[in-house]
């Protein structure tokens, strides 16, 4: 089986879980084909890698991988999706960050992880992506996100106005510091952080939720994901910022921007006895409450 690896960084107490890793692979006669940047520096850090396949585009998911795998938090899973799109492979996350609401295999239980993906023992959890259209094209072929699109305020403690429209209709005027519109897999992410609602995976909406609004009555909304939603940006400055998950681009004052649900899923990896329910419940630590036992 070929495996697609990537990571972002090799700390210096990850050098002895990278050896255990990549070692693993070989006893299940697993191919790996490496990220690029990160095979260099599996070269210069840990003196493997010489031999390793490479990848660097979405294009080299087209044919001949059977398995992606991200090492790392859930910004480091968020960039390997980016690579996977459409390709229909599946993805699974080791976590050696901190919170990893996508990334939840930890290092010390990933043989036994990888065991159960050999012998086929887990199911695919689907997950929906916003797409992005502007009328300059302002991501390119990085239009897309599993997380969120936001918009920000830029240079200036001004608020900006986001105007919005849902299916052609008129929805709202956002005086805030931004606004986000997320899927049900950023619900955990930075809409979560601004007060809105967590969407179990599988619920086919999006969310919209302001950023520091000044209209105290005005809160999230979650809408049907098949209707498009279209923002307009004003504000003092002559631009705004825009990010999609951790690309962020700067635009111009008045730039509409229309989203859509991406037409295609991605297949995580995930196993019957570790539940989103399971997996919100430990993360938020929502079961110290004594009360629970």
């Amino acid at each position: 089986m070929n495996v697609a690896v990537y990571s972002r960084k090799i700390y210096k107490h990850e050098v002895p879980f990278f050896k255990r890793f990549f070692q693993h692979l070989s006893d299940l006669n697993w191919k790996p084909i490496v990220e690029a940047s990160f095979c260099e520096k599996l070269q210069k850090k840990i003196g493997i890698g010489s031999n390793f396949e490479t990848f660097n585009h979405y294009n080299d998911f087209s044919t001949g991988i059977d398995l992606a795998i991200s090492i790392g938090g859930d910004g480091t899973f968020l960039k390997t999706v980016s690579y996977i799109r459409s390709s229909g492979v599946p993805v699974i996350g080791i976590n050696t960050g901190r919170l990893g609401f996508l990334a939840n295999t930890s290092t010390e239980d990933f043989e036994k992880t990888l065991e159960r993906v050999k012998n086929k023992d887990f199911v695919f959890q689907k997950r929906s992506l916003l797409r992005v259209q502007t009328e300059d094209n302002i991501f390119g072929d990085d239009n897309l996100a599993l997380n969120e699109l936001a918009v920000h305020k830029k240079d200036t403690s001004s608020m900006i106005t986001v105007d919005a429209s849902l299916d052609g209709k008129y929805l709202n005027s956002y005086w805030a510091d931004g606004l986000i519109v997320g899927t049900p897999t950023g619900s955990t992410a930075y809409s979560l952080s601004c007060g809105g609602p967590i969407i179990t995976p599988g619920c086919a909406v999006h969310i919209l939720t302001p950023i520091a609004p000044h209209n105290l009555n005005v809160r999230p909304v979650v809408v049907p994901d098949h209707m498009p939603i279209k923002l307009k940006v004003l504000g003092r400055d002559r631009k705004f910022l825009m990010t999609l998950d951790s690309h962020s681009k700067s635009v111009k004052n008045g730039t509409e921007v229309t989203l859509y649900k991406a037409d295609f899923m991605i297949n995580v990896i995930k196993f019957e006895e570790n539940n989103f329910l399971d997996t919100i419940r430990n993360k938020m630590m929502w079961g110290i409450d004594q009360r629970n036992d």
